[in-house]
C-alpha cells in the first residue's frame, strides 16, 4: 500500500482488526476516544504498536475530542481537555505516529462575539504542548470542522508558529460547513496541510461515505494536495470495512 495512505481505526478495535490490518499492509490513523484511555492497558498497546512497526507499517492518532476545548472560556474546560491530550501524548510514545490529529473546540455560533478569548486560550494551551510534539518527532495537526472559512484557524496557525503544529485537512466537513470555494480555503491553509481526511458526502450529513459516492470533486481536492501539500498524509475515513475496502479501491486512480 501507498506509504501516505492511512485507515481509520477505532480503539479498542485495534485488537481486533490487526492480523487485517497487517496482512493488508495498511497503515493506521487510531482513534483514541476518551473512554479508550480511561480503559487503556498500556502493555497491550505498547505489544499492538511493536507489531504494527515490526510490519514495516507507519501510524498516526487521532485525539478524542467529545466535550472537549482547548480554547474554552472555562478554565476547567481547559484542565480536562489538557488532561486528555496529555493521555494522547502518553499513547504518542509508543505509536510513534507521524501526526496527531486534534480538533479545535470553535464554532462560530458559540464564539462569534468571543472569537478573541477563544484564540487566546487555544494559543497559549497549543504552547504547552509543542515541545512535546517536537521531542516525539511528530506533527500536531489541527482539523477543520464547523469552520465556515479559514481565518481562525490561520489565525491559530500563526500565532504558534511551530513547524510541528499543522493543519489536517478534512474535505467531508469542509463541504457541510464552509462557505468558500475549495481554492479559497487552500490558499490559506494549504502550505500548513500535514493530513487530509478523505470521505464523501452530499454537503447535509458526516455520511463517511467511500471517495467518489458523493457530490465532492476529488480530481480538484487532489491536485490542491499535489500543489500545495505533496507530502501530506491521506486518511481514509470508513466507518465499516466494507466501506474501507471500496474506498482503497477508489483512490487508486489517484495514486
Amino acid at each position: 500500500m501507498n506509504n501516505r495512505i492511512h485507515c481509520h481505526v477505532p480503539y479498542p478495535r485495534l485488537s481486533g482488526y490487526l492480523d487485517y490490518i497487517i496482512a493488508n499492509r495498511l497503515n493506521s490513523e487510531i482513534f483514541l476516544p476518551a473512554e479508550a484511555l480511561d480503559t487503556m492497558v498500556w502493555e497491550e498497546l505498547g505489544t499492538q504498536a511493536r507489531a504494527l512497526h515490526g510490519a514495516g507499517l507507519a501510524t498516526t492518532i487521532h485525539a478524542a475530542f467529545m466535550d472537549l476545548n482547548p480554547g474554552s472560556l472555562d478554565a476547567t474546560i481547559r484542565d480536562a481537555t489538557r488532561h486528555r491530550f496529555r493521555q494522547i501524548f502518553q499513547a504518542a510514545e509508543l505509536l510513534r505516529p507521524r501526526v496527531i490529529v486534534f480538533h479545535p473546540g470553535y464554532d462560530d455560533l458559540r464564539y462569534g462575539d468571543n472569537r478573541t478569548a477563544w484564540l487566546k486560550n487555544s494559543i497559549a494551551f497549543w504552547r504547552e504542548f509543542v515541545p512535546r510534539a517536537r521531542e516525539l518527532a511528530c506533527t500536531i495537526a489541527i482539523e477543520n470542522i464547523f469552520e465556515k472559512e479559514p481565518s481562525t484557524l490561520r489565525a491559530l496557525l500563526e500565532a504558534v508558529d511551530a513547524p510541528c503544529f499543522r493543519h489536517c485537512f478534512d474535505v467531508g466537513h469542509w463541504n457541510m460547513f464552509a462557505t468558500g470555494t475549495l481554492e479559497e480555503w487552500f490558499a490559506e491553509l494549504g502550505p500548513y496541510i500535514a493530513e487530509s481526511h478523505l470521505h464523501d458526502n452530499h454537503g447535509k450529513a458526516d455520511e463517511h461515505l467511500p471517495l467518489g459516492e458523493g457530490e465532492i470533486d476529488f480530481d480538484r481536492v487532489f491536485a490542491l494536495l499535489g500543489h500545495y501539500a505533496p507530502e501530506a498524509v491521506w486518511t481514509i475515513e470508513a466507518h465499516s470495512l466494507e466501506r474501507l475496502e471500496r474506498a482503497l479501491k477508489n483512490i487508486e486512480r489517484y495514486i
